[in-house]
């Protein structure tokens, strides 16, 4: 039916033709997400004239189907300034249970009407701008958090819970002010810990199931979402005694969500939104994910219990064979992994067993090849900065910050980036603290390691020399050659001459030599020119 009969059907003002016709609307169009641009000006007329009913009040005989009908035409892009006035947001709110006021509670309405509005209210949102400032400005977070309060208490339907945490993940992705009030006025982390617990079926005595039923997953997956947003800056931040029991709690409830499985083939996604949450934590609640008792099955090394290592290391691994976003695939579980392994030895070694094994084969290149260690190397070279530095600082902490280590794994070539952001170009070793311990190599590579090539990590032939059989005179004059070259590419400014500065940082050749003199004379009292005469 198309929108123009059932706008004429609802002028009409009868009511059973207007029903008919909006069940016939809605049954038509329920999967309809595309719409007809020739049709344009007629779902505007119908959207116009249903948003008119609506905020005027509708009857509990129409709600349900009326809403329906506004919740298809919401998808359409072109309708939403029929959607977006204050009068139209608060009637949905209200319908949908969370409108704050001043008064007694209303009524609380059927829950197929609380459905519809909520998913009215989530294409609003998603889509308009406006519909974002007004949700923010109607404070619907506020009821949609006291909403949320009670499901531990009061008996909810699933797509009613679903909805209201979509709601809270959209008002907080898109608008800061709503992200910050849920925050800190309406304690967003204790109260989405504490749903998250109930979903996943968890408490502290007992364990959540090893298959998450398809609902529970669908519920838990918005509330790590939403948590995310909240806490997204999280680890800047200093927390207080409080602060860090409830979030060491949330990185337990997120231990469990990394090792149980998700019905249907929802568990990569779901995996991934509690990888996610874990690289907000604060950096001192993450021992939680190394403390859980061994057990029968635990995979365990040097005393302590690695199943949440292990388990992000096989995530890690699936992540690398997406060839697409590949920022948001790997940088998350790289950064978990790498403070786990800078904080704890026992990670660190074990880590560095599974990556970084004792060299054998150096006839290829470190970033040839399919193992993890290959891979990440390559990563070292994207194209992406954020994807090679959370690669190569993963690398770097599993060789404890050692340069000759990293350069041994990965080529001089692939480290030059960290090394010169860190300003190690000369070697040497990073500032943190590690216990000393020794790189054990294999027979095979003590035999090939005068042979490597640092800079490409792999045992290379000599190249024949270019100056065999020259005189000496021949050779200075091709030194020259070379050096009026490059004379002549400096000054054209076509390249710039660089040199390592004392601290290890690349800088200009010209300036490396003034801070080497400057070094030299402050050094050397004989040079100061106001020193006492012997």
């Amino acid at each position: 039916m198309d929108p123009r009969a059932v706008a004429n059907a609802v002028e009409t003002g009868e009511e059973d033709a207007i029903m008919d016709a909006l069940r016939t609307y809605n049954r038509e169009n329920s999967q309809s997400f595309t719409f007809d641009d020739a049709q344009q000006e007629d779902r505007k007329r119908l959207a116009g004239l249903l948003v008119s009913a609506l905020e005027q009040g509708l009857p509990p005989s129409r709600r349900a189907t009326w809403l329906q009908s506004l919740r298809i035409l919401s998808r359409d892009r072109g309708c939403l300034d029929r959607f977006t006035s204050r009068p139209s947001l608060q009637a949905l709110a209200r319908y949908a249970g969370i409108l704050p006021s001043e008064g007694p509670d209303p009524e609380p309405p059927e829950m197929d009407v609380v459905l519809e509005s909520l998913k009215c209210l989530c294409n609003l949102v998603l889509s308009s701008p406006a519909a974002q400032v007004l949700a923010a400005e109607a404070r619907l977070v506020v009821k949609l958090s006291e909403r949320v309060q009670l499901y531990g208490q009061r008996s909810f339907p699933h797509d009613v819970q679903f909805f209201d945490l979509r709601l809270l993940f959209l008002l907080t992705a898109l608008r800061t002010d709503v992200r910050q009030q849920l925050f800190r006025e309406l304690q967003g982390v204790r109260l989405l810990t504490h749903a998250l617990e109930l979903t996943l079926g968890a408490s502290p005595e007992e364990s959540p199931p090893k298959l998450l039923p398809a609902q529970e997953t669908e519920r838990a997956m918005e509330i790590l979402k939403v948590l995310f947003n909240i806490t997204f800056d999280l680890v800047k931040r200093e927390v207080d005694e409080e602060d860090t029991v409830l979030y060491r709690h949330l990185g337990t409830l997120l231990r469990h969500c990394v090792m149980v499985s998700a019905a249907g083939d929802r568990t990569e996604e779901f995996h991934g939104h509690a990888v996610n949450l874990l690289g907000n934590l604060p950096l001192e609640c993450l021992d939680v994910l190394l403390t859980p008792e061994l057990h029968a099955g635990s995979l365990e090394f040097m005393g302590v219990n690695m199943d949440l290592i292990c388990a992000l290391l096989d995530f890690l691994e699936r992540r690398l064979d997406q060839t697409h976003r590949l920022k948001e695939s790997v940088a998350p579980v790289l950064s978990v992994l790498t403070e786990c392994a800078r904080a704890h030895r026992p990670a660190r070694k074990f880590l560095k067993a599974q990556v970084l094994p004792p060299l054998r084969d150096v006839s290829t290149r470190p970033e040839v090849g399919g193992l993890l260690r290959n891979r990440l190397v390559r990563l070292m070279t994207h194209l992406d900065t954020d994807v090679k530095r959370v690669a190569a600082e993963f690398l770097f902490v599993l060789c404890a910050e050692s340069v000759p280590r990293f350069v041994k794994y990965t080529g001089y070539g692939n480290a030059a980036g960290l090394l010169a952001a860190r300003g190690l170009m000369a070697g040497g070793r990073a500032s943190a603290q590690y216990s000393e311990e020794e790189d054990t190599d294999t027979e095979e590579y003590k035999e090939a390691k005068a042979s490597i090539n640092p800079v490409t990590g792999r045992v290379e032939e000599k190249p024949p020399n270019p100056m065999d059989g020259m005189t000496e005179e021949q050779k200075e004059h091709e030194a020259m050659k070379l050096v009026n070259m490059f004379d002549k590419l400096s000054r054209h400014q076509v390249i710039q001459p660089m040199s390592i500065s004392p601290c290890g940082h690349l800088t200009s050749l010209q300036d490396a030599m003034g801070q080497t003199m400057e070094g030299q004379l402050s050094s050397d009292p004989d040079s100061d020119p106001d020193s006492d005469p012997d």
